[in-house]
């Protein structure tokens, strides 16, 4: 086997090798280009990052001008133009009774650990320093940042590295809340948030409305923040802006990020609701934390340019009809028995899969699949015994059809190596 190259890649073993044909070179519209001079279909959107597809012509000038006119401009201790105008369009986009303030950052792991510290500061400064606990759900990924890392919900190698979990509590989504309630009788006094994604980005899990309501009844028990990790759902990926758009309630915080610059720039942002952002105006307590290349002009001027894009696009009605059409096509891979579960929202789909016995899949099995899929055509996403599609919102119905014909090739070809 050849040595390495000198890039280490992410979530693989470290003395993996790769072939031409799995080093990427470029990417345009829902195509993306490999280095023996193949293309395979995108049903990722880039890793959630891409929804208005590889080198938007909007958002690509929206950088270039901001790379030439700008640079670079720091947000310590000052603010400029460009990151007041993202934040007036996020806000606006969101719903100004819903979020007054925004703070901006570079990852969506960096921004849950920034939610974990702004809800902690919150309670301290309110004279409740006991109340430091955050809850997260099991199953969920928040990031692999030292605070992230602690409430992602998966085994992701924590005690490895130390990660210091004693102040995070986890719960399961799938019980209606009851483990939630059971938590809080026995802790709530010492609960700053409760963390969730609206559709767990591992596996494609939707909340139900059900756990919602009880969520929602909770923090008014309770008291606690409410904080929607939506890195992997906003931006119409569910079928509203934000897949929290339609609880009856908002949360407290708000986290997005992948879709927020159609993956031209490193970026995140939290949108503060007013209960955290009028404590901290009124008591004019300073929120120690910054990040270097938070809300750059590039990173402002891109999310601009991508907000303006949903709007040209209709991003509403683009997305319910391509999750319809979505759901049509998991329907037939059900039907004829290739895939035994659907999960997911809107045009976030999980497709389930199992062995000749019925059994879940092992991780290394779901990468064969998605390495056979590969191999006709269309990059998809892993997940616990599972495949994801998440394409951009321009997908056509014949890139469709080349999803799931490569879908069923791919799953053939494991389970006949497999006999």
């Amino acid at each position: 086997m050849s040595a390495p190259h000198a890039l280490w890649t992410s979530m693989l073993p470290a003395d993996v090798t790769f072939a031409p044909e799995q080093v990427a070179v470029g990417a345009e519209g829902n195509q993306v280009e490999f280095a023996d001079g193949s293309t395979r279909l995108c049903a990722t959107s880039g890793l959630w990052n891409v929804p208005l597809g590889f080198g938007n012509p909007a958002v690509t000038e929206a950088v270039h001008r901001a790379t030439r006119d700008a640079s670079y401009l720091s947000l310590f201790r000052a603010p400029h133009r460009y990151a007041e105008e993202a934040a007036e369009a996020l806000i606006d986009l969101a719903n100004p009774n819903r979020y007054s303030r925004v703070i901006f950052s570079t990852s969506g792991g960096a921004a849950n650990d920034l939610a974990m510290k702004l809800s902690r500061q919150y309670w301290s400064q309110k004279g409740a320093g006991s109340r430091s606990l955050v809850v997260g759900l099991r199953g969920s990924y928040h990031g692999t940042m030292y605070g992230s890392h602690a409430l992602s919900g998966d085994d992701l190698l924590q005690s490895v590295y130390c990660v210091d979990r004693r102040s995070v509590r986890h719960v399961s989504h799938s019980d209606g809340a009851d483990e939630l309630e059971t938590l809080l009788k026995r802790e709530g006094s010492r609960v700053a948030s409760v963390v969730v994604e609206p559709v767990l980005g591992s596996g494609a899990h939707a909340l139900s409305g059900a756990f919602v309501s009880r969520l929602l009844a909770l923090r008014e028990e309770y008291g606690f923040l409410l904080v929607a990790d939506e890195v992997a759902t906003g931006f119409g990926r569910t079928g509203t802006m934000f897949a929290t758009d339609d609880w009856a309630a908002a949360p407290d915080l708000l986290i997005v990020s992948k879709a927020l610059t159609n993956g031209a720039a490193s970026a995140a942002a939290v949108l503060v609701g007013p209960r955290v952002a009028s404590e901290f105006v009124r008591g004019a307590w300073t929120f120690v934390h910054g990040e270097t290349q938070a809300g750059t002009p590039v990173c402002a001027a891109a999310i601009v340019a991508v907000i303006e894009e949903l709007h040209r696009i209709d991003v509403m009605s683009t997305t319910l009809e391509l999750g319809a059409e979505l759901e049509r096509l998991a329907a037939r891979l059900t039907s004829d028995g290739v895939v035994q579960e659907v999960t997911g929202k809107g045009c976030f789909v999980g497709l389930g899969l199992r062995d000749s016995n019925g059994g879940r899949l092992s991780a290394a099995e779901v990468l064969r699949v998605v390495s056979a899929i590969a191999q006709n055509g269309v990059l998809v996403q892993p997940g616990p015994s599972a495949i994801e599609l998440i394409p951009a919102y321009g997908f056509r119905a014949d890139e469709l059809l080349v999803v799931e014909s490569a879908v069923r090739a791919g799953l053939a070809q494991v389970q006949e190596a497999a006999a």
